[in-house]
């Protein structure tokens, strides 16, 4: 599989600065919340194909945001992401399939130490140099994943029915990806 126009091989890392991680949960069956992770890092080995890359991230737990001190305490804490025991939620690329800007990256989601496949809808977005001579890449993915199959299992009955925070969880990420020299 050719690699995208633009991206060339060489090592490439995530550039946090102009990069979102964040994710969507229904909240109360009503509303949905958002949030995002502040630190992260990756690094992209990319070969002469596709095939012959690679790709490991890791996103610090405790940086979670949500934009609510209260909220976000409780899912640092021992209910949800447990940041204590469980600093690091990683991604580790083990496929890649589909050409042209759209593709479809497998890999292994570990959260609170247990691992599950997950695909990635994934956009390339371009490169381009920025004006200090920096080589960047933009890629946009998108994946649902079931927090409990991960061990996030807390939940709180609503009294019309139904429960608080729902299953389902749309993770998105917004990432420029630096070429080192």
């Amino acid at each position: 599989m050719t690699l995208p126009e633009g991206l060339t091989p060489g090592v490439w890392t995530l550039d946090m600065s102009h990069s979102e991680i964040g994710f969507s949960v229904r909240h109360a069956g009503i509303s949905k919340v958002r949030g995002r992770f502040n630190e992260a890092t990756a690094e992209a080995h990319v070969g002469n194909s596709l095939a012959e890359s690679s790709l490991h991230a890791s996103v610090k737990t405790a940086s979670f945001d949500s934009g609510d001190a209260n909220r976000d305490a409780h899912v640092r804490g021992a209910d949800f992401f447990d940041v204590e025991k469980f600093p690091e939620m990683t991604f580790r690329a083990t496929g890649i399939r589909g050409d042209g800007e759209d593709y479809v990256l497998a890999g292994d989601l570990t959260i609170r130490g247990v691992t599950k496949p997950v695909d990635l809808e994934v956009e390339f977005t371009g490169v381009a140099v920025d004006p200090f001579g920096a080589t960047r890449a933009g890629f946009s993915a998108e994946a649902e994943i079931s927090r409990k199959e991960f061990g996030l299992t807390w939940n709180a009955a609503l009294e019309a029915g139904g429960l608080l925070v729902s299953d389902k969880v749309k993770i998105n990420v917004d990432a420029a990806m630096v070429k080192q020299a």
